[in-house]
Protein backbone atom coordinates (compact mmCIF):
# COMPACT_ATOMS: atom_id res chain seq x y z
CA UNK A 1 0.00 0.00 0.00
CA UNK A 2 1.02 3.57 -0.54
CA UNK A 3 2.00 5.46 2.60
CA UNK A 4 -1.08 7.72 2.87
CA UNK A 5 -3.47 4.95 1.90
CA UNK A 6 -1.98 2.53 4.41
CA UNK A 7 -2.24 5.23 7.09
CA UNK A 8 -5.92 5.75 6.24
CA UNK A 9 -6.58 2.04 6.61
CA UNK A 10 -4.57 1.84 9.81
CA UNK A 11 -6.43 4.83 11.27
CA UNK A 12 -9.79 3.24 10.48
CA UNK A 13 -11.15 5.17 7.48
CA UNK A 14 -13.60 2.39 6.73
CA UNK A 15 -16.73 4.36 5.83
CA UNK A 16 -17.84 7.38 3.86
CA UNK A 17 -16.91 10.69 5.48
CA UNK A 18 -14.10 9.34 7.62
CA UNK A 19 -10.78 11.03 6.94
CA UNK A 20 -7.19 11.07 8.13
CA UNK A 21 -4.59 13.81 8.33
CA UNK A 22 -0.89 13.06 8.73
CA UNK A 23 0.66 16.13 10.35
CA UNK A 24 4.36 16.09 9.62
CA UNK A 25 6.59 18.56 7.79
CA UNK A 26 3.71 18.85 5.36
CA UNK A 27 0.26 17.32 5.68
CA UNK A 28 -1.59 14.67 3.67
CA UNK A 29 -5.37 14.55 4.05
CA UNK A 30 -7.38 11.66 2.64
CA UNK A 31 -11.16 11.24 2.94
CA UNK A 32 -13.09 8.06 2.20
CA UNK A 33 -15.92 8.66 -0.32
CA UNK A 34 -16.87 4.95 -0.50
CA UNK A 35 -17.76 2.94 -3.60
CA UNK A 36 -18.08 5.62 -6.30
CA UNK A 37 -15.12 7.55 -7.65
CA UNK A 38 -15.52 11.28 -7.12
CA UNK A 39 -13.87 13.98 -9.21
CA UNK A 40 -12.71 17.26 -7.72
CA UNK A 41 -13.21 20.76 -9.05
CA UNK A 42 -10.97 22.17 -6.32
CA UNK A 43 -7.62 20.54 -6.96
CA UNK A 44 -7.98 17.33 -4.98
CA UNK A 45 -6.67 14.01 -6.25
CA UNK A 46 -9.14 11.18 -6.89
CA UNK A 47 -7.64 7.92 -5.70
CA UNK A 48 -8.43 4.49 -4.31
CA UNK A 49 -8.61 4.68 -0.52
CA UNK A 50 -8.21 0.92 -0.09
CA UNK A 51 -9.49 -2.29 -1.64
CA UNK A 52 -10.17 -5.87 -0.63
CA UNK A 53 -11.70 -8.72 -2.59
CA UNK A 54 -15.21 -7.69 -3.59
CA UNK A 55 -14.91 -4.08 -2.34
CA UNK A 56 -13.15 -0.90 -3.44
CA UNK A 57 -13.44 2.33 -1.45
CA UNK A 58 -12.41 5.53 -3.19
CA UNK A 59 -11.06 8.75 -1.69
CA UNK A 60 -10.07 12.32 -2.33
CA UNK A 61 -6.63 13.43 -1.24
CA UNK A 62 -5.28 16.91 -0.62
CA UNK A 63 -1.75 17.93 0.28
CA UNK A 64 -0.64 20.86 2.44
CA UNK A 65 2.89 21.92 1.49
CA UNK A 66 3.91 23.42 4.86
CA UNK A 67 2.68 22.18 8.22
CA UNK A 68 5.20 21.32 10.96
CA UNK A 69 7.92 22.93 8.83
CA UNK A 70 6.49 26.32 9.85
CA UNK A 71 7.35 25.59 13.48
CA UNK A 72 10.86 24.55 12.50
CA UNK A 73 11.22 27.88 10.68
CA UNK A 74 10.21 29.75 13.84
CA UNK A 75 12.95 27.88 15.71
CA UNK A 76 15.76 27.73 13.17
CA UNK A 77 15.38 31.02 11.29
CA UNK A 78 13.59 33.43 13.61
CA UNK A 79 14.91 31.98 16.86
CA UNK A 80 11.77 32.86 18.84
CA UNK A 81 11.50 29.32 20.23
CA UNK A 82 14.18 26.82 21.19
CA UNK A 83 11.95 23.74 21.13
CA UNK A 84 8.66 22.99 19.40
CA UNK A 85 7.27 21.78 22.73
CA UNK A 86 7.21 25.40 23.90
CA UNK A 87 4.63 26.44 21.34
CA UNK A 88 1.52 25.04 23.00
CA UNK A 89 2.00 27.07 26.19
CA UNK A 90 2.94 30.18 24.20
CA UNK A 91 -0.19 29.96 22.05
CA UNK A 92 -2.40 29.57 25.10
CA UNK A 93 -0.63 32.45 26.86
CA UNK A 94 -1.42 34.73 23.90
CA UNK A 95 -5.13 34.35 24.64
CA UNK A 96 -6.05 35.01 21.01
CA UNK A 97 -4.27 35.63 17.73
CA UNK A 98 -4.98 39.38 18.18
CA UNK A 99 -5.63 39.63 14.44
CA UNK A 100 -2.24 38.16 13.48
CA UNK A 101 -2.18 35.58 10.67
CA UNK A 102 0.77 33.65 9.29
CA UNK A 103 0.32 32.36 5.73
CA UNK A 104 2.96 29.59 5.43
CA UNK A 105 3.48 29.83 1.69
CA UNK A 106 7.24 29.28 1.97
CA UNK A 107 7.08 27.03 -1.11
CA UNK A 108 3.75 28.28 -2.41
CA UNK A 109 0.32 27.01 -1.39
CA UNK A 110 -0.95 23.52 -2.23
CA UNK A 111 -4.54 22.27 -2.10
CA UNK A 112 -7.06 23.76 -2.43
CA UNK A 113 -5.47 27.08 -3.47
CA UNK A 114 -2.71 25.84 -5.82
CA UNK A 115 -0.90 29.16 -5.88
CA UNK A 116 2.75 28.21 -6.14
CA UNK A 117 3.81 31.83 -6.75
CA UNK A 118 2.46 32.98 -3.39
CA UNK A 119 5.03 33.98 -0.77
CA UNK A 120 4.74 33.51 2.97
CA UNK A 121 3.50 36.46 5.01
CA UNK A 122 2.64 37.60 8.52
CA UNK A 123 -0.19 40.14 8.66
CA UNK A 124 -2.03 42.07 11.35
CA UNK A 125 1.01 43.04 13.44
CA UNK A 126 0.66 45.99 15.83
CA UNK A 127 2.75 47.37 18.69
CA UNK A 128 0.94 45.04 21.10
CA UNK A 129 1.82 41.96 19.03
CA UNK A 130 4.50 39.75 20.55
CA UNK A 131 6.19 36.45 19.83
CA UNK A 132 3.33 34.53 21.44
CA UNK A 133 0.94 35.92 18.83
CA UNK A 134 3.30 34.92 16.01
CA UNK A 135 3.65 31.41 17.44
CA UNK A 136 -0.11 31.13 17.84
CA UNK A 137 -0.65 32.32 14.26
CA UNK A 138 1.81 29.68 13.04
CA UNK A 139 0.00 26.92 14.94
CA UNK A 140 -3.43 28.14 13.83
CA UNK A 141 -2.32 28.01 10.18
CA UNK A 142 -2.27 24.20 10.39
CA UNK A 143 -5.96 23.69 11.33
CA UNK A 144 -6.99 26.50 8.96
CA UNK A 145 -5.38 24.74 5.99
CA UNK A 146 -6.92 21.40 6.98
CA UNK A 147 -10.33 23.06 7.28
CA UNK A 148 -9.95 24.55 3.79
CA UNK A 149 -9.20 21.11 2.32
CA UNK A 150 -12.01 19.33 4.19
CA UNK A 151 -14.49 22.02 3.11
CA UNK A 152 -13.38 21.62 -0.50
CA UNK A 153 -13.79 17.85 -0.28
CA UNK A 154 -17.28 18.23 1.19
CA UNK A 155 -18.24 20.58 -1.64
CA UNK A 156 -16.78 18.27 -4.29
CA UNK A 157 -18.48 15.13 -3.03
CA UNK A 158 -21.57 16.33 -1.11
CA UNK A 159 -20.29 14.02 1.66
CA UNK A 160 -19.92 15.53 5.11
CA UNK A 161 -16.93 14.79 7.29
CA UNK A 162 -17.86 12.43 10.13
CA UNK A 163 -14.58 12.36 12.05
CA UNK A 164 -10.93 13.12 11.43
CA UNK A 165 -8.20 10.69 12.44
CA UNK A 166 -4.78 12.25 12.97
CA UNK A 167 -1.20 11.05 13.19
CA UNK A 168 2.25 12.60 12.99
CA UNK A 169 4.42 14.74 15.22
CA UNK A 170 2.08 17.73 15.52
CA UNK A 171 -0.58 15.59 17.21
CA UNK A 172 1.42 16.04 20.43
CA UNK A 173 0.38 19.71 20.46
CA UNK A 174 -2.84 19.92 22.45
CA UNK A 175 -3.60 23.47 21.30
CA UNK A 176 -3.51 22.47 17.62
CA UNK A 177 -5.66 19.39 18.20
CA UNK A 178 -8.37 21.22 20.17
CA UNK A 179 -8.37 24.14 17.74
CA UNK A 180 -8.79 21.63 14.90
CA UNK A 181 -11.74 19.90 16.59
CA UNK A 182 -13.39 23.28 17.26
CA UNK A 183 -12.80 24.51 13.71
CA UNK A 184 -14.13 21.35 12.05
CA UNK A 185 -16.88 20.99 14.68
CA UNK A 186 -16.22 17.25 14.49
CA UNK A 187 -14.33 14.71 16.62
CA UNK A 188 -10.57 14.53 16.12
CA UNK A 189 -9.18 11.11 16.97
CA UNK A 190 -5.71 9.67 17.48
CA UNK A 191 -5.11 5.93 17.84
CA UNK A 192 -1.69 6.82 19.30
CA UNK A 193 0.24 4.55 16.95
CA UNK A 194 3.47 6.10 15.60
CA UNK A 195 3.83 3.61 12.72
CA UNK A 196 0.25 3.78 11.50
CA UNK A 197 1.14 3.14 7.84
CA UNK A 198 2.80 -0.14 8.80
CA UNK A 199 -0.25 -0.96 10.90
CA UNK A 200 -2.55 -0.37 7.93
CA UNK A 201 -0.50 -2.63 5.68
CA UNK A 202 -0.54 -5.32 8.40
CA UNK A 203 -4.31 -5.01 8.77
CA UNK A 204 -4.87 -5.44 5.04
CA UNK A 205 -2.47 -8.36 4.88
CA UNK A 206 -4.23 -9.93 7.85
CA UNK A 207 -7.60 -9.63 6.12
CA UNK A 208 -6.29 -11.35 3.01
CA UNK A 209 -4.56 -14.13 4.95
CA UNK A 210 -7.46 -14.79 7.29
CA UNK A 211 -5.84 -13.49 10.50
CA UNK A 212 -8.74 -11.03 10.73
CA UNK A 213 -12.26 -12.16 9.87
CA UNK A 214 -13.51 -8.85 8.53
CA UNK A 215 -13.26 -5.08 8.97
CA UNK A 216 -15.53 -5.23 12.01
CA UNK A 217 -12.92 -7.48 13.61
CA UNK A 218 -10.25 -4.82 13.03
CA UNK A 219 -12.49 -2.10 14.45
CA UNK A 220 -12.82 -4.06 17.68
CA UNK A 221 -9.03 -4.02 18.02
CA UNK A 222 -8.88 -0.22 17.98
CA UNK A 223 -9.48 0.38 21.68
CA UNK A 224 -6.70 2.89 22.44
CA UNK A 225 -8.33 5.91 20.80
CA UNK A 226 -7.89 9.43 22.14
CA UNK A 227 -10.84 11.54 21.07
CA UNK A 228 -11.10 15.31 21.24
CA UNK A 229 -14.59 16.74 20.85
CA UNK A 230 -15.44 20.30 19.81
CA UNK A 231 -15.83 22.86 22.56
CA UNK A 232 -19.30 24.07 23.46
CA UNK A 233 -18.62 27.53 22.00
CA UNK A 234 -16.87 27.68 18.62
CA UNK A 235 -18.04 31.17 17.60
CA UNK A 236 -14.63 32.81 18.19
CA UNK A 237 -12.81 30.09 16.26
CA UNK A 238 -15.10 30.54 13.26
CA UNK A 239 -14.66 34.31 13.43
CA UNK A 240 -10.88 33.86 13.37
CA UNK A 241 -11.27 31.48 10.41
CA UNK A 242 -13.02 34.21 8.42
CA UNK A 243 -9.96 36.38 8.99
CA UNK A 244 -7.75 33.55 7.71
CA UNK A 245 -9.79 33.23 4.52
CA UNK A 246 -9.58 36.96 3.88
CA UNK A 247 -5.80 36.78 4.17
CA UNK A 248 -4.98 33.49 2.47
CA UNK A 249 -6.61 34.43 -0.82
CA UNK A 250 -4.87 37.80 -1.02
CA UNK A 251 -2.02 37.93 -3.51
Amino acid sequence: MGDSHAAAFGEGCFSSGTAKATLGTGCSILMNVESERKSSAKGMVSTICWSIEGRVDFALEGVIVTCGATIEWLKNELGIISDSKETEAMAIAAGSNNGVYLIPAFSGLGAPYWNMKRKASITGLTFISNKNHIVRAALESIPYQIKDIISAMETDTQIQLQELMVDGGMTANGFVMQFLADLLDKPVISIRMPDVSALGAAYLSGLESGVFKDIAHIQRLQTDRKQLNPSADTVKVMSDYQGWQENVYQQ
